[in-house]
């Protein structure tokens, strides 16, 4: 079955361009939810990442019954037994999630985490789910102007996601990581 669009279940711009980045080789054209006219803003009250991301794939293939990706993404902190997780984006308000996360650790030194990304491909035939991680720290302050969410506070190689090129955290992050085995699934697709 050739995949000539797929449409993915967001509408964050950011999340989209790192998408579309990744996947251009393929020459998919990948559109956002809103740009595939799906009006949809499914609840997402899964425990796991993989629960959030079927969630969204499905609501929004029920609008568009076209191939839909969606995902579920958080930070992992180990010192606080893992949170905030699955409620990453709603940990704190909107633009404070990194001062609240510095807040609460200013007096822990145990400072390892990762981000995990989930992505749920849907197609009304095929369900599949492709993970990533990215292993690293949390900064003792932010840091840098690029990526978005808690990219300024979590370092990896000496330099906090938010300080690297677009180049360099495609290439490490944990949504490239889901991203590649997505890559290679639709590749292997296209060739069916």
């Amino acid at each position: 079955m050739m995949i000539d669009r797929l449409v993915m279940a967001t509408n964050n711009k950011n999340k989209l361009r790192e998408v579309r980045e990744i996947l251009s080789p393929l020459g998919i054209e990948v559109i956002s939810q809103q740009e595939a006219g799906a009006d949809v803003q499914p609840v997402e009250n899964g425990t796991t990442f993989a629960e959030n991301a079927i969630i969204k794939a499905q609501a929004v293939y029920n609008a568009v019954k076209a191939p839909v990706i969606a995902d579920d993404s958080g930070l992992c902190v180990d010192a606080l037994d893992g949170r905030p997780s699955v409620y990453s984006a709603r940990y704190a308000p909107e633009g404070q999630e990194c001062a609240k996360l510095l807040d609460e650790m200013k007096d822990i030194s145990e400072r390892s985490a990762y981000f995990e990304c989930c992505i749920a491909f849907v197609d009304g035939i095929n369900t599949e789910f492709m993970t990533g991680r990215c292993y690293g720290s949390i900064s003792r302050e932010a840091k840098g102007t690029n990526g978005f969410g808690y990219d300024p506070v979590f370092e990896r190689d000496g330099k906090t996601l938010a300080e690297m090129t677009s180049n360099e955290k495609n290439r490490i992050s944990h949504r490239a990581e889901a991203l590649k085995k997505l890559y290679e699934y639709l590749e292997k697709k296209k060739g069916e």
